[in-house]
C-alpha cells in the first residue's frame, strides 16, 4: 500500500502566519502612494514655475527692465514683472506658467483663495483644485511663489515641507 504524503495542518498554519506577518509589514509601504504622487506633482509644478520665472527674467533682461517693473511678452500673454521676475499675481506668475489660470482645464492646480487678486502681493500660494476651498494652508499641500523684492533678490518657490502627507 502506498502512503500519501502532503502538508500537515500545522505546516499550513505556519505558512499562513508567515504570509500574514509579511503582509502587515509591507502594507504601510504601499498605503501612502497617493500622498507621494501629490508631492511629486507639486515638485513638478515647482520646476515649471522656476523655469517660467527664469525665462521671464531673461526676456526682461533683454528688454533692459530687469531692475525695474514692466511687462514682458510670454507666448500669447503679457506678464507683469517686478525686478525682472513675474509678480505674485494673476497677471504675473499665473500668466507665465501656461495653463495655471483658475479657468484652465489643462491643469489640476489653482491659486489659493485670497492670494491671487492682490496686485502688490509678495507671495502667492498654489494647491490642487479639489483643495482650493479648504483653509489656508490647505492640508499642508501647497507651494508658495515669492516675488522678487529687490534687484539683487531673486524670486523663489517654496514647497511646504509636509506637503501632501496625509
Amino acid at each position: 500500500m502506498k502512503r500519501q504524503q502532503g502538508f500537515t495542518l500545522i505546516e499550513l498554519v505556519v505558512v499562513i502566519v508567515i504570509l500574514g506577518i509579511l503582509a502587515v509589514t509591507a502594507a504601510p509601504k504601499f498605503m501612502n502612494l497617493q500622498g507621494d504622487a501629490r508631492n511629486a506633482s507639486l515638485q513638478g509644478l515647482k520646476g515649471a514655475i522656476q523655469g517660467a520665472a527664469g525665462i521671464v527674467y531673461g526676456k526682461a533682461a533683454i528688454q533692459g527692465i530687469e531692475s525695474t517693473s514692466g511687462a514682458v511678452s510670454a507666448g500669447t500673454s503679457t506678464v507683469e514683472t517686478k525686478f525682472g521676475y513675474p509678480t505674485a499675481s494673476k497677471n504675473g506668475i499665473v500668466k507665465a506658467v501656461e495653463g495655471l489660470g483658475e479657468n484652465s482645464s489643462k491643469t489640476d492646480f489653482v491659486a489659493v483663495n485670497g492670494t491671487v487678486d492682490n496686485k502688490n502681493a509678495l507671495e502667492i500660494k498654489f494647491t490642487f483644485k479639489n483643495y482650493a476651498s479648504d483653509t489656508i494652508p490647505p492640508k499642508n499641500c501647497f507651494l508658495t511663489y515669492k516675488a522678487a523684492t529687490s534687484p539683487s533678490q531673486a524670486a523663489s518657490v517654496i514647497l511646504d515641507a509636509g506637503a501632501c502627507k496625509d
